[in-house]
């Protein structure tokens, strides 16, 4: 026995909210004898149409048995029937729905049959939350009842008592307010009158206890539908309710759930992406959830893992995030980034290798089970008396990135179907802010690599400066950049000193700055001065700019670069440089005194403005200190160029240290704040060579000067102990100082350097450079060139002020005289 007392009616819900379904009357030989509204809509099939024809004109179940009698009996002896089937529409469509026909019995033994039927594709709705509800509502326990015009109950199930205590004897052919007097009851009837009336189907939602239960009120959704004849007239009311407790739990949890995974996808670390994933999750789902990534998206490398691993290996795991309800997690053997033990035969096995969830309600904890393959899991697994658990693949782009394994310790309540769907759309939310996460780490570090890959990994100053650098990305939130450096040794002893600095971040600036950098060395290779290097490099950044063009007729897309060239002689302690919109260099004399040279900043590569190039030549003392940088070590959010001008000049402002010192106090006095650009410094101590290592002659364009050129080069030789060479050397000579005089014009120069190796260069007026051929057997001459080359480590030409130089070098012999 029950009371109406204890029935709070709720809130009207819309019908869509608990019931999108239609509903059909059939009688014992499965002819329609009621109709609804609801059913109209999906069929298209009126009162009219329907009413008094066999349930086939919609079911193909019908059809499909051998008579519906046959199929009506089927349904009588197994008390019902529910499954997915297919409905014909009016205008000839076939729908996908759900169908359940539930056994109603009446007075005097007759029996009627309620078939309701649901759409299974929904017209609207969040996704998840309809996955939540529609498989609750599906196996949940309906209580149904029809009643006439004057709302006698006729037909009810058996279900019904168990909802209010009524047994079905007491309840038929009366009125509710005859069995259940009060308040409460005469407000159903008048939902029961409205909905007769007008015809329009209402839904409630109302809590009560249920008479056999002790513990919470179970919460219930009813809904009132019109029951229409062959006239199209009221027949009456069609009363359904369903116990949706465990539905309405689980979508208050899926709401703090949806609301709370608004948060995730805040950063593009996966490690901290997998560890919001955790957090969320304890103790809204699980007791002890960790979120284990596949190996390649911890660390931004190697390829993905497809779904549905094959072979024997199975994906190596690092655990990347996990949340407990007790303090220090101890239901953990692992600490983040530590690789993850995957026992063959465990349930986490099998994820890995099918791909598809796990739900196991009652883990089997026994001795000699695969929790025992892992000792110290193991341990932890009994120890915490883990005895649920879900274990959900974290699935994106058809790969594998890893999953999330959910435990119960505490909570006593298996996990459940519910459960599982709740915990898949929540890793399906994680999925995507991890999938952002690991594309971005995975272009960070192939950008980074390749960057790393492009710069030079040893500074080979020669004997004209010693060097040092310091290369610092950017951090993590805006990937990496294009700044490049380099010392590149040139003839003479000289060296070239660049830094320059690409626009932008990521891949393409990183591709674009190794394409540059490979640009300067080949234009350094021709020996041009500084501004025409420059020039020729705006050229190829122009030019790269027009290849980059989706279309020919597109504007070309400006690459954009900055760079600073300089060369520095150590015979004339004089260092050339040009700037193409880059800060000009820190030079520090041997006192410490720091000063920037009034440089001409020049246009960035790339712009096309046609303004030519200005060099600047200074003389530096020996000792000094250049350095070279890009604009991230001097300019940051809240600190302008001068700014960071006056810091770098204060940082360097310390006589005595060496370079790999300043290189880390400069790089130190950065502001705290994480950078936006990246920082690249090269510092450079000039050297200089020492009168006794550089010696030149003036010889006269003459034939005669090429026997002087002979002899003065084989006496330096010997004075500077390298004999083995003077026979290849006076070779080199003649062949040089012929060419000279027989193509070039004015005074002629011949100068030997010793350093690293033994340059030879001979200088003349003429401007242009020799050029090697092929020389016939018939030809007396062409052969020159062709000796310097087999007699030379190298050999080459440079234009100069008033002429030009070429030059040959030769190694020197392991053992040499002062």
């Amino acid at each position: 026995m029950t009371s109406l007392d204890a029935v709070t009616l709720g809130k009207q819900l819309n019908a869509t909210d608990v019931f999108d379904t239609a509903i059909a009357v059939l009688d014992e030989e499965g002819t329609v004898t009621a109709w609804t509204h609801t059913a109209e809509g999906l069929v298209g099939y009126s009162a009219r149409d329907a009413v008094g024809r066999s349930a086939a004109l919609v079911l193909p179940s019908f059809t499909e048995a051998t008579s519906p009698s046959v199929f009506v009996e089927q349904c009588r002896a197994e008390n019902g029937w529910s499954g997915a089937t297919a409905v014909r529409h009016r205008d000839g469509r076939v729908l996908d729905v759900s169908v359940r026909i539930t056994m109603l019995r009446g007075q005097d033994g007759t029996a009627r049959w309620l078939a309701s039927v649901t759409d299974t594709v929904p017209q609207s709705g969040d996704a998840i939350d309809r996955s939540v509800r529609g498989p609750l509502l599906a196996r949940a326990p309906i209580a149904v009842g029809i009643r006439d015009r004057q709302l006698r109950c006729t037909y009810v199930n058996d279900v019904a008592e168990s909802h209010d205590g009524l047994p079905r004897d007491r309840r038929l052919g009366r009125r509710f307010t005859e069995v259940l007097p009060g308040a409460n009851a005469e407000a159903i009837e008048a939902v029961m009158r409205q909905v007769v009336h007008n015809g329009a189907p209402k839904v409630h939602e109302y809590r009560m206890w249920l008479p056999t239960s002790q513990g919470p009120e179970h919460q219930f959704a009813v809904s009132f539908q019109c029951l229409q004849g062959a006239d199209g007239e009221s027949l009456g009311v069609c009363v359904i309710s369903a116990d949706v407790t465990a539905s309405w739990q689980a979508r208050e949890r899926l709401a703090v759930l949806s609301q709370a995974g608004t948060r995730l996808g805040s950063t593009l670390d996966v490690m901290q992406a997998s560890q919001e994933l955790a957090d969320l999750a304890v103790p809204l789902l699980a007791d002890y959830v960790a979120v284990d990534l596949e190996q390649s998206v911890s660390f931004g490398e190697g390829p993905p893992v497809g779904i549905g691993v094959t072979g024997k290996r199975l994906p190596a795991l690092r655990l990347a995030g996990q949340a407990s309800i007790h303090h220090g997690v101890p239901e953990s053997p692992w600490v983040r980034g530590e690789p993850i033990n995957v026992p063959p035969a465990s349930p986490l096995a099998a994820v890995l290798r099918t791909g598809t969830s796990r739900l196991v309600p009652v883990m089997d904890t026994a001795a000699g089970t695969w929790v025992d393959k892992v000792p110290e899991l193991a341990h932890r697994v009994r120890e915490n008396d883990m005895h649920s658990i879900m274990i959900v693949p974290i699935r994106a782009r058809r790969a594998l990135l890893g999953v999330a394994l959910f435990v119960r310790t505490e909570d006593s309540v298996p996990f459940d179907e519910v459960d599982l769907l709740l915990g898949e759309g929540l890793v399906g939310r994680a999925a995507r802010a991890l999938d952002n996460a690991r594309q971005y780490a995975r272009k960070h570090t192939a950008a980074l690599t390749l960057q790393r890959h492009l710069l030079p990994h040893h500074l080979t100053g020669g004997t004209a400066v010693e060097a040092a650098s310091r290369y610092l990305p950017a951090d993590v939130d805006h990937g990496v950049g294009g700044d490049w450096f380099d010392v590149i040794p040139l003839s003479g002893a000289r060296v070239a000193l660049v830094v320059g600095d690409v626009l932008g971040h990521g891949l393409h600036a990183a591709a674009t700055m190794g394409r540059l950098r490979t640009a300067v060395h080949t234009l350094a290779d021709m020996d041009l001065p500084p501004d025409e290097l420059l020039a020729h490099l705006d050229d190829t950044v122009q030019r790269m700019g027009e290849e980059d063009a989706d279309t020919p007729d597109q504007a070309h897309v400006v690459a954009g670069a900055t760079c600073l060239y300089a060369v520095y002689d150590p015979a004339s302690r004089r260092c050339t440089m040009a700037s193409a919109g880059h800060p000009p260099p820190a030079i520090i004399d041997p006192q410490g005194r720091v000063s920037y040279p009034d440089l001409p900043t020049g246009a960035p590569l790339g712009v096309g403005l046609g303004d030519p190039f200005e060099s600047v030549e200074l003389e530096l003392a020996e000792g000094s200190v250049l350095a070279l940088y890009t604009d991230g070590l001097i300019e940051t959010r809240d600190h302008d160029i001068e700014q960071g001008m006056h810091r770098l000049r204060t940082a360097l402002a310390q006589p005595g240290r060496t370079l790999e010192d300043l290189c880390d106090i400069a790089t130190q006095t950065l502001p705290d704040q994480a950078q936006c650009d990246d920082v690249t410094l090269l510092l450079v101590r000039t050297r200089s060579l020492s009168p006794s290592q550089v010696v030149s002659w003036a010889l006269p364009g003459e034939r005669s000067a090429v026997r002087s050129a002979r002899n003065l080069a084989a006496r330096q030789l010997t004075e500077w102990g390298l004999e083995g060479l003077e026979d290849a050397t006076k070779l080199i000579v003649s062949e040089l100082v012929t060419n000279a005089i027989r193509h070039g014009t004015g005074q002629i120069e011949l100068r030997l350097i010793r350093h690293q190796v033994l340059t030879c260069e001979v200088s003349d007026a003429g401007p242009c450079p020799p050029r090697p051929r092929r020389a016939r057997t018939t030809d007396e001459n062409g052969r020159g060139l062709f000796l310097v080359t087999n007699l030379s480590r190298r050999w080459g030409s440079r234009s100069i002020t008033g002429g030009k130089v070429v030059w040959a070098e030769q190694d020197l012999p392991h053992t040499s005289g002062p």
